[in-house]
C-alpha cells in the first residue's frame, strides 16, 4: 500500500452477494486522498451496499479494501434509518461521534463538550443541544448527523443519500460542508441521485450498475453513453440467474 498517500481507499475485484447473486460485482478502483467523488447509478445499482462495505457495515465479501488502518471512517446511513421517535438529546446524538475515543457520554470532558457545541454551530443549530431529536424537522436531523461526523475529526467520509428529502437551504449548506472538508484534506464519498447537484459540487464520479461502468472526473463520467450503458446494464441483470462464482 505504498501509494495510498494519494489514494486514500483502494478496492480490488470487491465483490458482495447476497444469497449468491451480487449487489456489487468485481469493482476495483481507487478513491483519491481530498476529493469529494459521487457514487450514481441506476436504483438496485448497488451503490449503498458498496458505501456499506467502505465504512464496515458491510463485512460478508470477496476482494479487498485497504486505506491506512489510522485512516478515522465515518459512516452516515441513509437518514430512514434514523429512528426519530427514540427519546434522545440533540448532543446526546453528537455524541455519538466520539463514543469511540470516550465509551459513554457521561464520561464526556469540557473540550469534549466545546466540540460538541462547535459542531452544532457549525451546521447551523446553535442552542439546539438539548432539544429532543423528535422535535426536529427532517433537514434539522440531518444536520444533527453532519455534527455527528464532525466530531468524529474523520479523514474519510461516506454520505448515502446525505440530501434526500430534506430542503433546499439545508442542503446548500450542508454542501458548503462538503467543500469545506475537501479544503482539509478530507476524502468524502456520497451516493447521490441529483446529477445536477453532481455535476456542479462533485469533481470525481464512480457510475455504478452493479459493476463499474465508468470512474473519473465527473463530466468524463456522466456522458450520455455511459448513463444509457448503465440503465442497460441494470435492466439486463438476473436475479434469478446462476450463484455467482469467482474463477480460482
Amino acid at each position: 500500500m505504498g501509494d495510498l498517500v494519494s489514494n486514500a481507499v483502494r478496492i480490488h475485484d470487491l465483490t458482495v452477494a447476497y444469497r449468491g447473486h451480487p449487489a456489487v460485482h468485481h469493482v476495483s478502483g481507487d478513491f483519491d486522498t481530498g476529493t469529494l467523488t459521487a457514487v450514481v447509478g441506476p436504483n438496485g445499482a448497488g451503490k449503498s451496499t458498496l458505501l456499506g462495505a467502505l465504512g464496515g457495515a458491510v463485512r460478508d465479501y470477496e476482494g479487498r479494501i485497504e486505506h491506512d488502518p489510522t485512516l478515522r471512517v465515518a459512516y452516515l446511513p441513509q437518514a430512514s434509518a434514523l429512528d426519530r421517535s427514540f427519546p434522545i438529546r440533540v448532543d446526546e446524538v453528537v455524541a455519538m461521534g466520539l463514543w469511540s475515543r470516550i465509551g459513554s457520554f457521561e464520561g464526556l470532558r469540557y473540550d469534549e463538550r466545546r466540540r460538541i457545541d462547535d459542531a452544532l454551530a457549525a451546521v447551523g443549530l446553535t442552542g439546539f443541544a438539548h432539544r429532543w431529536l423528535s422535535e426536529l424537522s427532517a433537514g434539522q436531523a440531518q444536520r444533527v448527523l453532519f455534527a455527528r461526523v464532525m466530531v468524529q475529526d474523520a479523514g474519510l467520509i461516506l454520505l448515502d443519500e446525505p440530501f434526500n428529502a430534506i430542503d433546499a437551504r439545508t442542503t446548500a449548506d450542508l454542501l458548503t460542508i462538503l467543500h469545506r472538508w475537501k479544503l482539509e484534506a478530507r476524502t468524502v464519498i456520497a451516493v447521490l441521485h441529483d446529477l445536477t447537484q453532481v455535476r456542479e459540487h462533485f469533481e470525481q464520479v464512480l457510475l455504478l450498475a452493479r459493476e463499474r461502468v465508468a470512474w473519473g472526473p465527473t463530466a468524463e463520467v456522466l456522458k450520455a453513453e455511459n448513463l444509457f450503458k448503465a440503465r442497460q446494464m441494470a435492466e439486463a441483470w438476473d436475479d434469478s440467474a446462476p450463484r455467482c462464482v469467482v474463477p480460482s
